[in-house]
């Protein structure tokens, strides 16, 4: 995260030399979606500021940058640089962003909590290495993973699954073939799609998705996911009949009703988030490449909107995201037969590797209901 600066004075003030040099470590001010925008439409005479611009300066303020690069910035979008300075130097006494930074510092407080436990954690010599475990005990399970909130593989889950002999694109078109599935579709044309997701929404014959599947190489455009919740079906119940031992956390009389089944091609991609709640992952066909960051990292994530973040980790933009610099990203590929497990809060992008067959399950018999207050800022 940016180092933290002094802050300000909650009493009336202008931007003066001493307001200034209370700063010593603002940042540069990022370019705002609506900059391009007032390029492209300048604003009309007369109304260079509107209520945009004035939330976009307060926003900026409170984010560190810096006066010069945010009168750069709306300069390069349209506005007067004169007004442009005249306007942040009058929000530094406007009531409502002191107020707001009175809640900042409560924010960073907070912030600069979860960075101290955060490199606490990264002490750790194996930090940054998600372990490969059988044989694990329930104490030790729920001592070192789930209490402890660490992400690790399973290796010895899947030991009696007639699902890994069975289960196959061919066999699931020959046992429910006829029946209609809710699949994604249509993903690559938005790069939103799992915000977007009921926009994305196709009814279709499964043997007829199958055969999409196998056609379609590598791509992220259609994906039977989760939220089809067809395991709640009772014709799709031969598939939890396909399902054998459970990792010692489990109740299995709440399988039926806590699982999902997963079936797309290599190149599907499920983008930065954090889930509600804790689960296993297990992969049955093809493999899966996880990646995980710390729940105490969430501040650096730019966690805008739910429980999804903007950064995309094929395509860091530090430019876009400069608070992501420095974050640790752990990296494990799940193979057939491997159980992942996904602790408590913890973010995770997940890429098939391969045509994938993969089941998910939160029927854990400890506490697995939490509440979170997710944002819904949808114009940042």
């Amino acid at each position: 995260m940016p180092s933290q600066c002094r802050a300000m004075s909650s009493s009336p003030n202008t931007l003066s030399a001493r307001t200034l040099s209370s700063y010593k470590t603002l940042q540069d001010c990022p370019r705002p979606p609506q900059a391009a925008a007032a390029e492209a439409a300048p604003p009309s005479a007369g109304r260079p500021l509107d209520a945009g611009w004035r939330q976009w300066i307060v926003e900026n303020r409170l984010r560190h940058c810096t006066p010069a690069s945010m009168v750069a910035t709306m300069a390069s979008g349209g506005v007067d640089p004169r007004e442009a300075a005249v306007a942040i130097a009058q929000m530094e006494s406007d009531p409502g962003y002191l107020a707001a930074l009175k809640m900042r510092e409560l924010r960073d407080k907070l912030a600069s909590t979860m960075a101290n436990l955060q490199r606490l954690w990264e002490q750790a010599p194996d930090y940054a290495h998600v372990e490969k475990r059988s044989r694990v005990s329930r104490e030790e399970f729920i001592e070192r993973y789930v209490r402890g909130c660490r992400p690790v593989v399973l290796t010895d889950v899947t030991h009696d699954w007639p699902a890994m002999a069975r289960w196959s694109p061919q066999d699931l078109k020959e046992r429910f073939g006829h029946l209609t599935v809710e699949i994604q579709a249509e993903r690559n044309a938005n790069q939103r799609y799992e915000v977007d997701k009921l926009a994305h929404r196709r009814q279709v014959r499964l043997a007829d998705f199958v055969d999409r599947v196998l056609q379609a190489g590598h791509s992220n455009d259609e994906y039977l996911t989760a939220n089809n919740e067809l395991l709640r079906r009772p014709e799709f119940a031969p598939l939890l009949d396909d399902i054998g031992s459970l990792p010692p956390v489990c109740d299995r009389a709440t399988l039926g009703e806590r699982s999902s089944f997963w079936c797309g091609p290599g190149g599907t991609v499920t983008p930065l988030h954090h889930d509600t709640l804790m689960l296993f992952h297990t992969q049955v066909v093809g493999r899966k490449r996880w990646r995980f960051i710390s729940p105490l990292q969430t501040p650096r994530l730019y966690n805008h909107y739910q429980v999804f973040s903007d950064v995309n980790l094929d395509a860091v933009d530090l430019q876009r995201h400069p608070e992501f610099a420095g974050v640790t990203v752990l990296d494990v590929v799940v193979e057939p037969g491997e159980t992942m497990f996904l602790p408590l809060g913890w973010w995770h992008q997940v890429s098939s590797l391969d045509l994938s067959l993969s089941f998910s399950y939160s029927n854990l018999d400890v506490p697995n209901t939490y509440t979170y207050v997710n944002p819904n800022i949808t114009n940042w």
